[in-house]
């Protein structure tokens, strides 16, 4: 790939260089790269190096900042996932890419949807790459398809299929219920056929969380094998480990179908300590979003969430009939696990939690009011659209005066127009936690027409200060903006506004965490161009106190807070996705091994190349910042510019933590 021309000459940049050496504020360290899925089997080889992402930090309790103590040795665990190719949907997202409709399911919708919130002149190879899996080869890609994809988890029933992704805690897998066919305790588990000795390695992970000694996160069903098919017991589940004890965390809702309560999804995104006991809080299914009531108590139906099967197999055979797909909601003497269209079955999600004690006993409830066909007084389908269905989920939680307070989203109606996705925090009402009060995050409003501002909103992290952080996506192409909102104020505020010479005018932003010192970490854009994926970096903006070195009121790339570290050159950091009140972060990278020394980039600037913009020099890897004791304003030594190379950079082939972070990558905790 050929160099342009730098908007630095090659002697600024290395005296810029030389002058930062004792620089930095953080030290970068990279967590252990431990996936056992290098030793799977897969229907493509390939020598491409794993993904590894962060998902979080563990909680560092009452210990000191570490820009006032040495944590140099510290261990706080860091949080993640091992990907061996793009998902497609990925295993976190309660809605794919917060698109309420759940029509994401072939290449075509995958491409519809880009198109229309995206713009990128390449949304027709971002959706190839999603459907099909990286390094899919052109023209070819049913015959030769690359790693990962949606195309086949669609078609595990037919041909079977391998992990995509695992779930590690400091980069150590973490195994499941999911691996053990004696946790499988649905009323139609006799119907799942057997469990063979390769059902453990068709299982996707993420670990979102360790507090204490629970360990959380979300896990697919194995692929079992019965003579209609490979059917999974469900798309996927939250779990609990704990004590030696792995524990399933089923749908809350007590009037559950069988359906729901067989194959209904739940995801544990957030945890506490509360009375002792793990706290966790998440998503359930309550009802099938395909087939249902609304608002006015009639049977609306959405043939779209079925997939033609065409486009999973390209083949006419075997078929895929809606009327089928209807008995899995309507008929309770229905095999769940004998009809291919079960597998596609699609939800309405409430917010609930878990509570989970030392010996793994758990009390589930609602977050979201309401039972039946209603949740916070909407039915299961918009009324006007039979595409659209109520959603809600907590997406993180914190105690404020020994009450939890979670935030994520719920569903409104809006002007009796359309059901939106919007940013909301759910206060307990007592102790018991039998109920709880949803308050819309304000200054976040959907509003009706095409030229309104956003699509959805989310609160994404919450602490124990009322501070909630999160997301609005801009209608459309409009940008995806962060923002930060203390419970009590009158509005959210945008860091576009709060901190215009970071966030730039219609800079795609998302703010995935905070800790309990109001310090706010994500992600932002860093390039400008349009109709394209840009580059963006993580970011840290103190919306509190001042931190350490770091000043109240301002934000900087986490590349420039530790320039100058030993090691520091070998990293862009792309996302920061957990902080603890030691200061401590989680973040992902790319990493440059420039094959004969540390020095990795071939110079310090934000923009450098890796080996000259060699294919497939950088990957993704998880690492962890630390604070260094002492550090003061000054050691910040800001990262020289260089001019933008090419958008299709070698690092960022798999596009997880650009195209997928516009739809959901922000659902990561406060810790």
């Amino acid at each position: 790939m050929p160099h342009k021309m730098l908007k630095l000459s090659t002697l600024a940049i290395l005296v810029a260089g030389a002058s930062q050496a004792s620089a930095a504020v953080y030290d970068i360290q990279q967590v252990n790269e431990n996936s056992t899925l290098v030793d799977q089997p897969y229907p493509v080889q390939s020598d491409r190096a794993l993904t590894y992402v962060s998902t979080g930090i563990e909680s560092s309790g009452s210990d000191a900042s570490c820009f006032t103590t040495n944590c140099t040795n510290n261990t706080y665990k860091v949080t993640g996932q091992a990907l061996r190719g793009s998902q497609g949907k990925p295993l976190e997202e309660t809605v794919a890419y917060n698109a309420n409709e759940q029509h994401v399911n072939n290449e075509s919708s995958l491409w519809n949807y880009c198109s229309y919130n995206l713009g990128y002149e390449s949304c027709k190879d971002w959706a190839k790459r999603e459907f099909f899996g990286v390094g899919y080869t052109d023209e070819q890609e049913w015959e030769q398809p690359g790693l990962g994809g949606l195309q086949k988890k669609s078609a595990a029933w037919v041909k079977g299929y391998s992990s995509n992704s695992q779930g590690l805690v400091d980069g150590t897998p973490v195994t499941t219920f999911a691996s053990n066919p004696d946790k499988y305790q649905g009323t139609q588990k006799d119907n799942l056929g057997s469990f063979n000795g390769s059902a453990e390695e068709s299982i996707d992970s993420t670990v979102n969380g360790v507090v204490g000694d629970f360990v959380y996160g979300i896990t697919s069903s194995a692929l079992f094998n019965n003579s209609h098919g490979n059917p999974r017991a469900f798309d996927k589940r939250g779990f609990v480990n704990v004590g030696g004890n792995d524990i399933a965390l089923d749908p809350v809702a007590k009037d559950a179908s069988p359906l729901v309560s067989n194959m209904g999804q739940t995801q544990a995104n957030a945890g506490i300590l509360f009375n002792d006991q793990l706290l966790v809080v998440g998503s359930s299914a309550y009802s099938p979003s395909f087939y249902g009531k609304d608002g006015n108590g009639n049977l609306r139906q959405d043939e779209d969430k079925l997939p033609n099967v065409e486009d999973i197999l390209n083949t006419g055979t075997p078929t895929l009939d809606f009327n089928r797909f209807k008995t899995c909601a309507t008929d309770s003497s229905t095999n769940l696990y004998a009809n291919w269209e079960c597998q596609f079955s699609t939800f309405a999600n409430e917010a609930a939690f878990w509570l989970v004690d030392a010996n793994g006993d758990v009390k589930p409830g609602s977050i979201s009011a309401g039972s039946g066909d209603q949740r916070d007084g909407l039915a299961v389908i918009d009324r006007d659209n039979e595409d659209l269905s109520f959603q809600a989920s907590a997406k993180s939680v914190a105690l404020v005066d020994g009450l939890p307070l979670a935030a994520g989203y719920s569903t409104s109606n809006v002007l009796d127009d359309f059901y939106a996705m919007q940013a909301a925090y759910f206060k307990a009402d007592n102790a018991d936690l039998i109920s709880w009060t949803r308050t819309f995050v304000p200054g976040l409003s959907i509003k009706p027409g095409d030229d309104r501002d956003f699509t959805y909103t989310i609160a994404n992290a919450v602490n124990n200060q009322s501070m909630i952080v999160g997301d609005a996506k801009g209608n459309g192409e409009k940008p995806l903006r962060a923002y930060v909102y203390k419970i009590g104020d009158s509005s959210a505020q945008f860091l576009d506004k709060l901190v215009p010479s970071l966030f730039f005018k219609d800079s795609n932003s998302h703010a995935s965490a905070l800790n309990n010192h109001d310090q706010v970490v994500g992600w932002v854009d860093t390039t400008n161009g349009t109709k394209v994926e840009r580059k963006h970096r993580a970011f840290t903006y103190i919306a509190g106190d001042t931190q350490g070195p770091l000043a109240s009121k301002n934000a900087w790339l986490l590349d420039d807070l530790v320039n100058g570290a030993p090691g520091a050159n070998q990293y862009r950091i792309i996302n920061a996705t957990g902080i603890n009140d030691a200061g401590v972060i989680s973040a992902t990278a790319l990493y440059c091994d420039n094959g004969h020394d540390d020095n990795g980039y071939d110079n310090t600037s934000l923009n450098a190349y890796c080996k000259g913009g060699e294919a497939g020099a950088e990957k993704y890897v998880s690492v962890k910042l630390t604070p260094i004791k002492g550090a003061k304003a000054s050691d910040i030594i800001k990262r020289a510019e260089q001019e933008d190379e090419p958008v299709k950079r070698s690092g960022g082939s798999l596009g997880i933590l650009a195209l997928t972070a516009l739809g959901f990558i922000g659902f990561r905790r406060r810790k």
